[in-house]
């Protein structure tokens, strides 16, 4: 069977001893797990020691976890079981090294596709380690500060009812993204305060693809018309999302955790929760601005075309 072998690691600013009793007892995971964030009402059951837990939700499928070993305060290993959607087993390890401001954890796991999914290697190797990275962050979040700054918001599906915009489109890593997408917004509200029928307030960002084994994306910055065309410039372009029923999930936090969102999204279209519409791609727009507030306090609405 295919095998899968996935590595992240983050440096988390707190001792290893308290890294480790954090990491030790299971019933903190619930806390900052990439996956349950995205089913809250997943029925959870920690075992009274904190050394095991299982889990069974319509999104993220049935299995249950155990320490099998620990080396205080440099590492715990688990074992993985997967019961539903496909049974599988997975080796998984923290290891906690001490650093000058506190601590670099690494989370790996070690496991084997079934067979027929072979041909999936490549983009399970990828969503997996994306979901460690979104975990690490939250984890991050979670011993620093006692609590995640990544909250959804299950909004649900309304009308949309279109709008018209200027925008610049970029294909780029996504290592490479926050930061061309912040000079493309800058760009794109300074000039769009040249005319009266500009609304800088509403922007929008459009995503057309991700390649998640690649690590590359493109996306559409813009910013909304009323009435006739502004001029812009020739790096810009002019088009169009037309009225259309979305499904919206609201996400407070700062915009690094905004995976957290899509991978959820994505998710309930792939258990058909919802049905996106072909032909329209998912969007961003935005409840506040980063110049006037804090982060964790950031509102952003990811909505998603459906039927």
């Amino acid at each position: 069977m295919p095998a899968l072998q996935i590595v992240r690691q983050k440096q988390i600013n707190v001792p290893p001893e308290h890294m480790y009793d954090i990491l030790s007892d299971l019933s903190q995971w619930p806390s900052w797990s990439p996956w349950l964030i995205a089913e809250p009402e997943a029925t959870v059951t920690v075992h009274p020691t904190g050394k095991s837990y299982s889990w069974q939700g319509a999104r993220v499928g049935e299995g249950h976890m155990k320490i099998t070993s620990e080396e205080n305060p440099h590492r715990i290993a688990l074992e993985l079981v997967f019961v539903k959607p496909w049974k599988s087993t997975a080796t998984v390890s923290m290891d906690i090294e001490p650093t000058a401001t506190g601590s670099m954890v690494t989370w790996s796991m070690a496991s084997r596709l079934p067979f027929f999914m072979f041909f999936m290697k490549k983009m399970m190797t990828a969503f997996i380690g994306n979901d460690y990275e979104r975990g690490l962050n939250l984890l991050k979040d979670y011993a620093e500060d006692g609590e995640v700054h990544s909250k959804l918001g299950f909004t649900g599906r309304s009308a949309y009812p279109g709008c018209n915009y200027v925008g610049i489109k970029r294909s780029c890593t996504m290592g490479d993204m926050p930061t061309l997408m912040e000079a493309d917004f800058t760009a794109l509200i300074t000039e769009s305060m040249q005319h009266r029928n500009c609304r800088p307030q509403d922007a929008i960002c459009i995503y057309h693809k991700w390649d998640m084994v690649r690590g590359t994306m493109s996306y559409t910055a813009g910013i909304p018309y009323d009435g006739d065309m502004p001029t812009i410039p020739s790096a810009q372009l002019s088009d169009s999302i037309p009225p259309t029923d979305v499904y919206t999930m609201t996400h407070t936090g700062p915009y690094h955790h905004l995976g957290n969102a899509w991978s959820t999204l994505y998710g309930m279209v792939r258990s058909k929760e919802i049905k996106a519409r072909r032909g329209l791609h998912p969007f961003e727009t935005y409840g506040n601005s980063p110049k006037d507030t804090m982060p964790r306090d950031l509102v952003t609405y990811v909505h998603f075309p459906v039927r």
